[in-house]
């Protein structure tokens, strides 16, 4: 009885032990089953500070943390660009000075032009209308001088007969006296207000020399308004330089790699951090070239992660490259002296995360993958 019990024990085991083995045969003839495995990402990449270098004060971020589209992430110190900064805001106000007085300067200088040399040409104009009375009067008494001759010598003629009495010649005479004490006053005056004139002119001249300052005056100003352009462009350029002191993530991302701490001296352009952007993960597989019966894009693919051995992972075949991986070697295979020894080649195969928790996948994790064969 023990024995037909045991046989039949040992007959249930034999049928289990060729299910099972049926099974593991059918299932390894339907998946491609491979741990050379690695997540890879397609846009790692390195971020610095751009045209900015010095001590580093702050580190936001560390690796494994998540970040947003301009978050800042690291600051340098920026004190010696504001010092800067500083420095060239005072040049532009002193500039700003400079010009503004130049300005009125040329203004004032505008001004006195026009108001000195209307004053004058009003004061010329009003000088020769006098000087042109005085003549008329001059002519007037030039006239009356020359009579007034001709009737003293005819009243000298008439005494010397005695036809008119000694008052009356007398008389001609001191009437005579008197234009020409008048007409002596009149050439006087004209000649005043001839120096008059002359000063009159001579402020204009002046004035118009005065004139020719103004272009330089002006070409001043706008050199003083070039260098405050240069200064503002510099000044923007500064602005820009203390912006590019707090560092910004590019894009939304996990860090991958922090390269410096705080206290580190860096200079632009040197690595602070490795972002892996978000979604960009993928796993890589190195599938050796005889298991690639049936493996097509569009396969799907169970994904298990070493790290996290209870997570489920799925995805489908998105990618079979070209070419084995030993082609891409550093150092490739030489076969050309006859000595070869045939190994399994393994091609590189991309597979589309389409399920899981991607947050928790870091580039460089190893796992194993079953990719469904196609028929």
């Amino acid at each position: 009885m023990k024995n037909k019990i045991g046989i039949v024990v040992v007959l249930i085991l034999i049928f289990i032990l060729s299910v099972l083995a049926f099974k593991w045969i059918k299932y390894r003839k339907e998946y491609v089953i491979t741990d050379a495995v690695f997540v890879e990402s397609d846009g790692m990449t390195n971020v610095a500070f751009k045209r900015v270098s010095g001590k580093v004060i702050k580190v936001l971020k560390e690796e494994g943390d998540t970040v947003k589209k301009g978050e800042v992430i690291a600051v340098l110190d920026d004190t010696d660009y504001r010092t800067e900064l500083s420095s060239v805001e005072k040049n532009i106000q002193a500039l700003k000075h400079k010009k503004n007085a130049l300005e009125q300067k040329l203004k004032r200088v505008k001004e006195e032009i026009k108001v000195n040399v209307s004053i004058q040409e009003l004061t010329k104009k009003q000088l020769k209308k006098k000087k042109e009375a005085l003549l008329s009067k001059l002519q007037q008494i030039e006239a009356k001088i020359k009579q007034v001759k001709k009737d003293k010598e005819r009243f000298k003629k008439l005494l010397e007969k005695e036809l008119i009495p000694q008052h009356r010649y007398e008389e001609v005479s001191t009437n005579l006296e008197v234009l020409l004490k008048e007409k002596k006053a009149l050439l006087k005056n004209i000649q005043e207000l001839n120096v008059g004139i002359q000063k009159a002119s001579e402020v204009i001249k002046l004035a118009k020399v005065k004139e020719k300052t103004i272009p330089e005056i002006e070409e001043n100003i706008k050199s003083l308004e070039k260098q405050i352009e240069v200064l503002k462009e510099k000044k923007k350029d500064i602005l820009n330089k203390i912006s590019y002191t707090k560092l910004k993530a590019p894009f939304d991302g996990i860090i991958a790699k922090r390269f410096v701490y705080v206290g580190s001296v860096i200079s632009a352009g040197m690595p602070v951090y490795s972002i892996i952007p978000k979604n960009s993960l993928y796993i890589n597989v190195l599938l050796e070239e005889t298991k690639l019966e049936g493996v097509k894009v569009g396969a799907k693919a169970k994904i298990k992660i070493d790290a996290y051995p209870d997570k489920e992972y799925e995805g489908i075949v998105e990618k079979i490259e070209p070419a084995s991986a030993a082609k891409f070697a550093l150092v490739p295979r030489d076969i050309s002296a006859g000595e070869f020894t045939k190994v399994a080649q393994r091609i590189p195969v991309r597979i589309k995360i389409t399920k899981g928790d991607i947050s928790l996948l870091r580039v460089g994790m190893g796992g194993e993958v079953e990719i469904k064969r196609e028929e």
